[in-house]
């Protein structure tokens, strides 16, 4: 007799559930084809982008859908004629100095609000959440005076400088250390670790995935600024990659269809990277988790 088989009961025989028909078709087939069709309508854009920077204008406007012969020439256009390489560069210069300093603020501005005591500690950080209300744009003509007051005009310093505290930043780091256990601290001081240790020794290395996931947000947030570098840069050469990608409308009404979005999809290369090198940290520093 079976193991299986308590004593003086009688042996039971398992029910094997009942063969399905079309077994190749996944239990809930209809979530899948919905799920087909958003993925066909989300990435169809982009695809018909791609497919358009390949062609020529005559192509464009016949509605080919096969790949066309004129990307070499659209890529010098974009990259030689219209320069865009070089803002390509210069905003990549600019969304690595902003996400870097504005991540450390951050980590500084949090570890300050959850393991320092100081007056109107409560009201401080009321005051930086109601920045979370005020967008740039509401801003933008007083920063833009207190920026020429400066003589930051027409700099780099101008693009990143405005940029590097962040109400958010500090909002995600302050939640991330309250939620670490306290005795982290107390252990900290016990050794005689000063605050600057305390944060790159343990904190730190604890806080990669909130760190990722920032930084995916600030870099896409740089890289796509545009009302901003049009109003305080005045040269090309340290113009940015947003303001670049206007330059190939042209003046006149005509729009050449290929080069633009030849240029639209080089400009999203860099964000794409930055997000698939750090997609896990990015998921994990928002993914909400059930209390242990």
């Amino acid at each position: 007799m079976s193991d299986l088989t308590m004593a003086g009961a009688a042996p039971t025989k398992l029910k094997q559930a009942p063969a399905r028909k079309n077994a190749w078709l996944p239990q809930r087939w209809y979530v899948h084809l919905l799920l087909w069709i958003a993925i066909i309508i989300v990435g169809f854009p982009l695809f018909y982008a791609v497919l358009v920077s390949t062609q020529s204008q005559a192509q464009v406007f016949a509605y080919q859908f096969t790949p066309g012969e004129s990307f070499l020439r659209n890529w010098e256009i974009v990259m030689v004629d219209r320069r865009l390489a070089g803002y390509m560069v210069n905003s990549v210069g600019v969304s690595i100095a902003v996400t870097v300093g504005k991540t450390l603020l951050s980590l500084l501005s949090g570890l300050a609000f959850v393991y320092f005591r100081f007056p109107l500690k409560w009201l401080v950080f009321g005051f930086v959440l109601l920045t979370l209300m005020m967008p740039t744009e509401i801003l933008i003509l007083s920063l833009y005076q207190l920026v020429i007051d400066l003589d930051w005009g027409n700099t780099y310093t101008a693009l990143i400088v405005p940029f590097l505290a962040s109400a958010t930043g500090t909002f995600l780091f302050r939640q991330h250390f309250m939620n670490l256990p306290a005795e982290l601290s107390e252990a900290a001081q016990l050794d005689g670790a000063t605050p600057v240790q305390f944060l790159f020794q343990v904190l730190v290395p604890m806080s990669w995935n909130t760190i990722g996931a920032l930084a995916v947000i600030q870099f896409v947030y740089v890289w796509n600024m545009y009302i901003w570098p049009v109003l305080i840069i005045q040269g090309q050469e340290r113009q940015v990659v947003q303001v670049g990608l206007r330059s190939l409308i042209g003046g006149d009404a005509s729009l050449v269809y290929g080069p633009m979005m030849l240029g639209a999809v080089i400009a999203s290369i860099p964000p794409v990277i930055v997000f698939v090198l750090l997609q896990k940290q990015f998921m994990s520093g928002f993914a909400v988790t059930r209390d242990k």
